[in-house]
């Protein structure tokens, strides 16, 4: 737990209660953690408890049998919409479909409080440079782009993942691997999406 020292023991005693408050959303008894820990007597288990209450990593309410009262620190989970892929590597016709969503710990990931965001799975390797390859997952937020962001855009009517850049006030895009050309737009350019994280699934590539 951030900012709590524990004991290992202490640590060991709050992962049971965690474990029996998930389990059946209540924390266990006195005689339930002296069984688990095969602790002499109740005046222990409260030992224990006490300075785990002094640390923050409990609180207990009087007049209970079931006194003890835990901090929900289980993640704030999100759901974000999987619309199909996305190219990185030449642009191709849009395909836009909501598959599924992917659940996700905004928190972990970094994302700002509200954003709008989506996920596209890359296909290609042109922004291998920038760390994102074949089959990875990106985390897109509905923004204003900046300059180098990468970002997911329709060029001319097609669909692609690249590097936003502005060369003497005309955007245009950049891949991470040389072998793709920049792409100018002729008519039409409209950013799309502002990458913000990246998700790489284990899985074998071929």
């Amino acid at each position: 737990m951030d900012g709590i020292s524990l004991t290992e023991k202490q640590s060991e005693i709050l992962g049971f209660l965690l474990e029996c408050r998930d389990e059946r959303g209540s924390a266990p008894s006195t005689r339930e953690i002296m069984a688990r820990f095969g602790f002499s007597s109740p005046a222990t288990v409260t030992s224990h408890l006490d300075l785990m209450e002094k640390k923050g990593a409990l609180r207990r309410v009087a007049g209970r049998s079931r006194n003890i009262i835990l901090p929900d620190h289980r993640p704030r989970l999100m759901e974000i919409p999987l619309y199909g892929t996305i190219p990185a590597g030449l642009p191709e016709n849009p395909d836009q479909r909501t598959e599924r969503c992917i659940t996700v710990d905004p928190d972990t990931i970094e994302l700002p409080k509200n954003a709008r965001t989506f996920a596209l799975e890359v296909r290609g390797d042109s922004m291998v440079d920038a760390g994102i390859f074949d089959r990875d997952i990106v985390i897109m937020e509905l923004a204003e782009p900046r300059t180098r962001d990468i970002v997911a855009a329709l060029i001319d009517g097609d669909v692609t993942l690249k590097r936003y850049l502005v060369h003497r006030g005309k955007p245009f895009l950049r891949a991470e691997n040389p072998k793709y050309p920049d792409l100018i737009p002729a008519q039409e350019l409209v950013i799309q999406g502002v990458f913000r994280a990246l998700i790489r699934i284990n899985r074998a590539r071929g």
